[in-house]
């Protein structure tokens, strides 16, 4: 399966190692107290090491990680311990450049949990059931984060079209911050 990589989660935390936004891909970890197990211990085990400029890689209890800190979050990509890890950096990378944008620079736990739609929205783009989109991610990313509000009203409008009639309506809110 080496010609199709296969992320097993994606985590953010915070600075005290608690969830911003997680998502897993397999069933390694069968339960939710397994998984927040996992969460905590990856958290003690990268809390002191300075992966603020460039992503780290650990071995941690089986898996490969690649790692990183930005502000008061700190983002995960764990894959098998037979995965890539340059293939799973470029996923970190991607994911971690589209929330970026997404936050307008401001990535800090606050204006994480206050666009948590956002996140999430990445974290579906970026991997598809565990494995890796094979196109070009990070552009592919960076495309979806800086759609311009007028772009997304189009296309709802061309949904609602096709799913409704004529006389749909609808209301969005478009707030900037």
């Amino acid at each position: 399966q080496a010609s199709c990589p296969s992320v097993k989660n994606i985590l953010v935390l915070d600075a005290e190692g608690k969830r911003v936004a997680v998502k897993y891909y397999a069933d390694d970890w069968p339960s939710a107290s397994s998984k927040l197990a996992f969460e905590k211990s990856l958290f003690v085990k990268t809390q002191k090491t300075s992966a603020r400029t460039e992503a780290d890689v650990v071995m941690f209890d089986g898996y490969i990680i690649v790692y990183k800190f930005i502000q008061d979050l700190h983002f995960f990509v764990t894959g098998g311990d037979e995965e890539n890890e340059l293939i799973l950096a470029s996923v970190l990378q991607g994911f971690s450049d589209a929330v970026g944008i997404l936050l307008r620079n401001s990535v800090d736990k606050r204006t994480a949990l206050e666009n948590l739609d956002l996140i999430f929205l990445c974290l579906d783009e970026v991997v598809d059931g565990g494995n890796e989109f094979n196109y070009s991610l990070r552009s592919k990313l960076i495309d979806a984060a800086t759609k311009t509000a007028s772009k997304v009203v189009l296309e709802l409008r061309q949904l609602i079209w096709i799913g409704g009639s004529s006389t749909s309506t609808f209301t969005i809110t478009i707030t900037y911050v």
